[in-house]
């Protein structure tokens, strides 16, 4: 599973990324908004920052609209994502685009129908929102399944990023199904490390090895 960075912030990028847990980043104008940068600077930033595919969302509505913000932003850099809505003319947009060979992130997905046209339509990657789902008393984890049976059984090579997550339980279930990527915040992916048991067993192996009085170093 590739593990994408939900945030435009770029210290907590490059702390995880120093890690090895970055695969690619995802960004809106929510996350623009908190970093509060401009999103050509930021964006350009963090593509030189990370290897992987950078997510980078149009602000348009119409298809010829954001067809021509699309290829602005996928000026700045090699590696970068468009990200579209998931609306009839964001589907335009995302035939376009990728006809000219530049990476698609298809993104507000609430429903496999919506997947199905999404890869039709050549997106790289669809972004169905588990969260978010979750909130209206669905079940995110469904349309996850769904939409991998879905692919599996047309071959499609769109990739299914999860997005919205929330909890770690968000991540090992997507993770479970075989999504292909999950996008988190920092501090979701940072809670993966975390176990109470871990935290006592470290507990108790520093209070023996203090009753030995030695040094490692």
């Amino acid at each position: 599973m590739k593990f994408f960075v939900d945030t435009a912030e770029i210290d907590a990028i490059a702390e995880l990324n120093d890690l090895g847990m970055v695969d690619g980043v995802t960004t809106n104008p929510s996350l623009i908004l908190k970093s509060g940068r401009n999103i050509l600077e930021v964006t350009k930033e963090i593509c030189d920052l990370v290897v992987g595919p950078v997510s980078a969302e149009v602000v348009a509505t119409k298809a010829d609209d954001m067809i021509a913000e699309g290829r602005k932003l996928a000026e700045i850099a090699e590696n970068i994502t468009v990200k579209l809505p998931l609306t009839w003319d964001g589907l335009k947009a995302c035939k376009v685009l990728s006809d000219e060979g530049k990476m698609v992130n298809v993104t507000l997905c609430f429903s496999a129908n919506q997947a199905l046209i999404a890869a039709k339509a050549g997106a790289t990657f669809i972004s169905p929102f588990i969260g978010r789902l979750d909130d209206i008393n669905l079940d995110g984890m469904d349309l996850i399944q769904d939409i991998r049976t879905i692919y599996d059984n047309y071959g499609f090579e769109t990739e299914i990023l999860a997005a919205s997550i929330r909890t770690v339980n968000h991540v090992l279930d997507a993770a479970r199904i075989g999504a292909d990527v999950m996008t988190a915040p920092p501090e979701v992916i940072k809670k993966l490390a975390a176990h109470p048991l871990t935290d006592k067993g470290l507990e108790t192996f520093m209070a023996d090895w203090a009753k030995t009085g030695q040094n490692i170093l």
